[in-house]
């Protein structure tokens, strides 16, 4: 029997960006239901492995961090491309997230005083950690920063953090309905009331009505098939419900990020830390192919450079015979037994469980594979979504937009609990002044328009290909034509064969007609939001006629701020024939743009650019009596800078100034 219930907040999503944001709901008194489609605990999140960053200055190499570097570091790596007033949120506000973490459980590395061994760009390090930092959360190097910053539990940092909210969250009453799916959102007169629902259990639907929801449903990486390191949920879901309304944008399709070391040939993610604690890039003459490109950082450049790196090395003909295709190779083998077995320790368990290999004995066969949706649903600084009150998005699932073109390693797990916290404050605040004012007949509307989907798809009949086919056909022509490297031409041919696949769903046809119990089917449901998804990823990074960050066009290589430091965004309705694309300014730029501090001259360009950042914040702390006149230039960005009252008071003041 179908039925409509309702809630005060509605999360879809189980994963730490969802969880977070139900448990601020569930804390401030609220009823809070969460929509998954696995047990929480099964979410994506699970699967980081290498760290969190926050700016917490513990160990030696993270002396002078603060959340002004962290900040610097995210615009730098973005390309220019990220809100910075959302970036300058997130960086002051994940130092808290961290130490939440730690009250909530996490086993966190701690700082072990006294000499410990490093592996620093090549070199075999000691390092003696001060005996006053003992106890303390350690960090490790992670790509595109200029301290070591990444808070991490050896390497299942997620799988520590998604256990412990996962606790809270049981521990706050929230109602968590597992193997359910949302297939599309209840909305009336500009305002979101819920959404419609089915059970994978038994194929029953119904209507959740909200007075908030919240879509938390992670990145859309399998519109690229088998080529992700992204779980098989992990299919854009969130952001098909939101472009279907023809009311809410998404920003930034174009923006997706590949990951250098997915284990090859099955793309499982080979984490980030691995090369923080010293690990190599090598090609098929054993060569460090990354000291003589990026000098400055090596092996820790931003994620986009050394992506593209590796695959001109392939492209060169310097990568290593495969049957699935030519690959390079991850050397770890210098670290040991007792640290890829304690610090790496999930890291040896795929590559003992997936290829049957010791790491400290033999190298991993890696290469770039897609990672990160940097695009997603476009929200305001306070999570809520453009153009329907009611709705809000934390997490990958949205377009926050602190990561612009390229996210920083270790950016994305932070983000989760920092935007959750904040966003959740958010819904909970809007929440309570909202009242539930929606008459049964519309949620009726939505419910019998699903139903009528559903119908659709079991009824039809014909010489359709399957649904599996076209999924297999869009990935190969994103991983070929909307990859790491791009051409007009070949995002051109794109456009025009994901638009025919895309009106081949309609004529696809099932194998198992089953109302109940049918991945098959629920797949179906989700498969035109895919093909939709890769439609507008592909025309929106054909339009965009510049390379910035993880957009790399062969055809315009240079970033072009005089025409394209702006937002793309994207509308498509349901019933609409063609998406509507828009642009919008990237907002407040309190850091320019300039060299990003990658390149054989980076290290100088990097340090210059560093400096007058420096300078800059100098002034603006002894303007708003942060500083005293008299104190030397070399202490502006330590640790301490932010944290007593009077200077975050200053701090304030200076952000109320720029805001928009």
């Amino acid at each position: 029997m179908e039925r409509i219930e309702s809630t005060d907040v509605l999360v879809i999503g189980g994963g730490l960006a969802g969880e977070r944001c139900a448990m601020e709901a569930a804390a401030a008194g609220l009823r809070v239901s969460i929509l998954s489609l696995v047990p929480p605990r099964r979410s994506h999140s699970c699967a980081a492995q290498g760290g969190m960053q926050a700016a917490l200055a513990n160990c030696f190499m993270a002396d002078g961090d603060s959340p002004d570097l962290h900040f610097l570091d995210t615009v730098r790596g973005s390309d220019w491309g990220a809100d910075q007033e959302v970036a300058r949120i997130f960086a002051d506000n994940a130092p808290i997230a961290v130490r939440e973490l730690a009250h909530f459980g996490v086993p966190w590395t701690r700082v072990r005083s006294g000499p410990n061994q490093y592996h620093i760009k090549g070199e075999k390090v000691v390092i003696d950690e001060p005996a006053e930092k003992a106890g303390l959360i350690m960090h490790r190097d992670f790509g595109g920063t200029a301290k070591w910053r990444a808070c991490y539990a050896a390497a299942g940092t997620g799988h520590a953090a998604l256990y412990a909210v996962d606790g809270e969250v049981v521990r706050l009453g929230v109602n968590v309905r597992d193997r359910a799916e949302a297939l599309s959102l209840v909305h009336d007169g500009g305002r979101c009331w819920g959404a419609v629902t089915r059970c994978l259990r038994t194929g029953r639907p119904g209507v959740t009505l909200a007075r908030s929801t919240v879509i938390a449903t992670g990145g859309y990486g399998r519109i690229y098939g088998k080529y992700t390191t992204h779980a098989t949920i992990n299919e854009g879901t969130g952001a098909s419900l939101a472009m279907d309304t023809g009311l809410v944008p998404l920003g930034n399709m174009e923006a997706v990020q590949f990951h250098p070391t997915g284990l090859w040939p099955s793309g499982i993610l080979v984490t980030e830390g691995c090369r923080g604690d010293g690990g190599y890039l090598l090609n098929r003459d054993m060569e460090r192919f990354m000291v003589e490109l990026e000098p400055a950082k090596q092996e820790l450049a931003s994620r986009d450079v050394v992506s593209r790196h590796m695959m001109q090395q392939i492209i060169d003909g310097k990568g290593v015979n495969h049957p699935a295709g030519p690959h390079l190779w991850l050397d770890l083998r210098h670290l040991g037994v007792d640290h890829l077995t304690t610090k790496l320790r999930e890291v040896y368990e795929i590559c003992r469980d997936f290829l049957g290999i010791k790491p400290w004995e033999e190298l991993i066969p890696v290469r770039p594979t897609q990672h990160y949706s940097m695009g997603g649903i476009r929200v305001n600084k306070d999570g809520e979504a453009y153009s329907l009150a009611g709705l809000y998005a934390a997490g990958e699932a949205a377009c926050w937009d602190m990561h612009g073109f390229n996210r920083l390693g270790g950016n994305s797990l932070a983000e989760t609990l920092v935007a959750g916290r904040i966003v959740g404050q958010k819904v909970a605040e809007s929440t309570r002044r909202t009242r539930l004012e929606i008459d049964t007949s519309v949620a009726n509307e939505f419910l019998d328009r699903e139903h009528a989907r559903v119908q659709s798809w079991l009824n039809r009949s014909g010489a359709g290909q399957s649904v599996y086919a076209i999924r297999d056909a869009i990935g190969e022509i994103m991983i070929n034509k909307v990859g790491i490297f791009r051409t007009g031409s070949d995002l051109a041919e794109a456009v025009e064969e994901l638009r025919v696949l895309h009106d081949e769903v309609d004529r696809a046809v099932l194998g198992c007609r089953d109302p109940g119990v049918n991945p098959e089917l629920s797949f179906a449901l989700r498969l035109k939001g895919m093909a939709r998804l890769a439609l507008v990823a592909a025309k929106g990074a054909l339009a965009r006629t510049e390379s910035r960050g993880a957009h790399c066009r062969v055809d315009f290589p240079d970033r072009d701020d005089s025409n394209w430091l702006n937002r793309t965004l994207v509308r498509w309705g349901r019933d609409d024939a063609d998406p509507a694309f828009e642009y919008e300014p990237v907002g407040l730029l309190d850091l320019p743009p300039g060299h990003r501090g990658y390149g054989k001259a980076s290290h100088v360009e990097m340090t210059e650019s560093l400096d007058a950042y420096n300078e800059a914040v100098i002034d603006q702390q002894r303007r708003h009596g942060m500083r005293d006149p008299g104190e030397p230039v070399g202490s502006a960005l330590k640790p301490g800078a932010w944290r007593d009252a009077e200077a975050r008071a200053g701090l304030k003041a200076i952000e109320a100034g720029q805001s928009r």
